[in-house]
């Protein structure tokens, strides 16, 4: 079956909400409940689509702040991976990792690829686009300083062992700004090149909350700014928006 997928994105947090249908007078979801959410309730009604599910990938506000709303004006059950679910609040049902939502003609896997978040879920719809939070953007990878975050070991886990496993030709849809493919982020997302020992790490001295470190990418964020990935003297590592790291 067809599916058609639209993206809405916040002018303000560059966020996206997704709305993705099996067609026309068809079943659809939300994927992320952060808006703006007038242009797509505007199309639920024109298309007459019964949205029954808003999947956040995770917890964050610019994710989750038209929750409520979608819920009202659609009837939508509201769900999200059972570990960031309590600090959403309001959800119907806690998911699982490998668990399958069914609706219409769509079937969303959830894959539970922490490191952004404890509970940052990715979801793949009917085999061909992937939905991946805060997680992998174009480009560019999350961070692991969030609230809520886990350790930049499971972000990589989440990303090579999980994510890097779908086929090349997989749709990238990610929780802000364009979309990509599977294999355009393998050949080109510094992150990932430089985890799968396609390039050299980087070994520039860098500052980040007083601790002395060691930049292993310095690279583009999907905001136009940039995200660096550094590693302390004591071996651990972290994923950090550019404007918190002094380089030196």
């Amino acid at each position: 079956m067809s599916l058609s997928l639209e993206r809405f994105e916040h002018p303000d947090w560059l966020s996206n909400t997704y709305l993705v249908a099996d067609g026309d007078g068809g079943a659809a979801v939300v994927i992320d409940g952060g808006g703006p959410v007038e242009g797509l309730l505007a199309m639920v009604r024109a298309r007459g689509l019964r949205v029954t599910h808003v999947l956040d990938t995770h917890r964050h506000h610019d994710h989750v702040a038209e929750n409520a709303r979608l819920k009202r004006e659609t009837g939508a059950r509201l769900c999200a991976h059972r570990l960031d679910a309590p600090a959403i609040g309001g959800i119907d049902e806690a998911l699982e990792d490998g668990q399958i939502v069914r609706t219409g003609g769509l079937a969303v896997e959830v894959l539970h690829i922490p490191g952004h978040t404890a509970g940052q879920a990715a979801y793949l719809v009917n085999g061909a686009v992937c939905f991946t939070g805060d997680t992998l953007f174009r480009g560019s990878v999350g961070s692991t300083t969030a609230p809520g975050h886990t350790t930049f070991a499971d972000l990589r886990r989440s990303l090579i062992e999980r994510l890097m496993r779908l086929p090349e030709g997989t749709r990238v849809a990610p929780g802000h700004r364009d979309l990509s493919t599977i294999g355009d982020e393998r050949a080109r997302n510094p992150f990932l090149r430089v985890m799968e020992g396609r390039d050299p790490e980087g070994d520039a001295p860098a500052r980040y909350g007083g601790r002395e470190a060691r930049l292993v990418v310095w690279a583009r964020d999907y905001d136009g700014g940039f995200k660096a990935w550094v590693r302390f003297p004591d071996g651990s590592e972290d994923t950090i928006p550019g404007s918190r790291v002094e380089r030196l």
